[in-house]
């Protein structure tokens, strides 16, 4: 639990540092809007595109083997960031956090799914994941913006990686695991759906200056032309990465169906909402991300307690209750206006975090419970697939929504924007509910 716990922590710290240290880095290496854009979604990219394949080679090749390799690639890749001359070494840097990261959660989720068996175990091991993924959603923006405002912007990438080193050595005391039989790896399906994902989260980074673009529209093309070949390459080989039989499992539908409205409604949001506290109401990052941590703080804390629920509310119904008080969070946010106070938006960031900790937790729980044990990790990739996917698009719509807004001042045009961002991400949590509740009852796993 130690390892996996620093490990996702890094992660989540590396996926959110740019919320409040974006001005900073763009500063530090002359980067213009769109090497900007790609300072959120580097990272991004290569979790989202490499997630399910980490899942289902660490369940073939060993859990704690792909788990190391992806800690040792965190901090290769933190230390090329924090090195980086230029904008290009830095953004290539942060992709392969990105790859990492993915290994790390992938695998991170198995290895828990193994060394605790079905049952109360599992279920506090599980709360204590969904609090760890809370803590380092909570830690990221905090901890970037401190570290910046007294050494600077690559500092934090340095300190990424001394605590990916620490998880990586924290390995040696962790059993190995794999599925029972060997299985031959999927290698066609791996890189067409990478490929894929890739092209899709590249387009919605892109969707930010516009969608009508070639730069949108084509790797938006090309990337949902190859998810249909990838169920197709799914049909025919012998031995799929992602079995076809799982997209008739309602379990495993509801578990994907809450992942990506929780990346869509909640991550995309709340990764953006730093950035809109400092521009709209004049906080200073370290301000803004302090804030931010009544919402991730919450989170964490409801994550622990949340497995007392296992026993009484199925793993459907918890996820749809955490997306529906997550909506109600959300939507308790609107009002937001240039130069106001920043005392409204503490009631409504509450209740989203007691939400987005009843996720976390009951996410982890659905994802390793939808498929089968010796499968553990490749469901864990698939699972925060969709998440990253989702969070991916639901950052671009944020950013898209919240840039749309009109007003006579930059400042009140994004506070409209907020706003309407704020009604948007309310509204998506409510569908997600319904869906997952609609999919877990079913066959009655809600």
């Amino acid at each position: 639990m130690l390892a996996v716990g620093i490990g996702t922590l890094v992660t989540l710290m590396a996926f959110t540092a740019p919320a409040t240290t974006l001005a900073a880095t763009a500063g530090g290496l002359h980067a213009g809007p769109v090497a900007q854009t790609w300072m959120f979604t580097g990272t991004p990219v290569g979790l989202a595109a490499l997630l399910l394949i980490m899942g289902s080679t660490a369940d073939a090749r060993g859990r704690r083997r792909v788990f190391r390799a992806g800690a040792v690639l965190l901090v290769l890749a933190s230390v090329l960031s924090a090195a980086a001359p230029d904008t290009a070494l830095f953004l290539t840097g942060r992709i392969l956090q990105g790859a990492g990261s993915a290994a790390v959660l992938a695998a991170g989720l198995g290895l828990i799914a193994h060394t605790h068996p079905a049952g109360p175990h599992r279920v506090r091991a599980l709360g204590w994941f969904g609090a760890v993924l809370g803590a380092g959603i909570a830690l990221g923006p905090c901890y970037a913006a401190s570290l910046t405002q007294v050494w600077g912007w690559r500092s934090l990438y340095w300190g990424l990686a001394a605590l990916a080193a620490v998880a990586a050595m924290l390995t040696a005391a962790v059993p190995e695991s794999r599925a029972g039989r060997a299985r031959t790896l999927d290698l066609t399906g791996a890189l067409v759906l990478g490929a894929g994902i890739a092209c899709l989260v590249a387009a919605f980074g892109e969707g930010r200056s516009g969608w009508v673009r070639t730069a949108v529209v084509a790797p938006l093309v090309a990337g949902l032309a190859l998810l249909v070949l990838f169920g197709g390459v799914e049909r025919r080989v012998r031995e799929p990465m992602l079995d076809p039989a799982l997209w008739r499992s309602p379990a495993f539908l509801a578990a994907s169906a809450g992942a990506f409205a929780t990346g869509l409604a909640v991550v995309g949001l709340f990764s953006y909402l730093p950035t809109e506290l400092e521009l709209v109401l004049g906080m200073t990052p370290l301000a803004a991300s302090l804030l931010f941590i009544v919402w991730a703080g919450v989170s964490a804390a409801t994550a622990l307690f949340a497995r007392h629920l296992a026993g009484r509310i199925g793993a459907a119904t918890q996820v749809a209750a955490g997306l529906l008080l997550s909506g109600a969070g959300q939507a308790g946010l609107y009002g937001m206006r240039a130069g106001g106070s920043w005392g409204h938006l503490v009631p409504g960031l509450a209740v989203a975090g007691v939400g987005g900790g009843v996720l976390n937790a009951a996410l982890a729980r659905l994802a390793v419970s939808s498929v089968a044990a010796d499968r553990s990790a490749m469901g864990s990739g698939a699972n925060n697939t969709a998440r990253y996917v989702g969070s991916a698009l639901g950052l671009a719509l944020t950013v898209s929504v919240a840039s749309a807004a009109h007003g006579p001042t930059p400042a009140v045009a994004l506070a409209a924007g907020a706003n309407h961002g704020f009604v948007a991400a309310a509204g998506i949590c409510v569908v997600g509910a319904a869906v997952v509740l609609r999919l877990g009852r079913e066959r009655g796993v809600a």
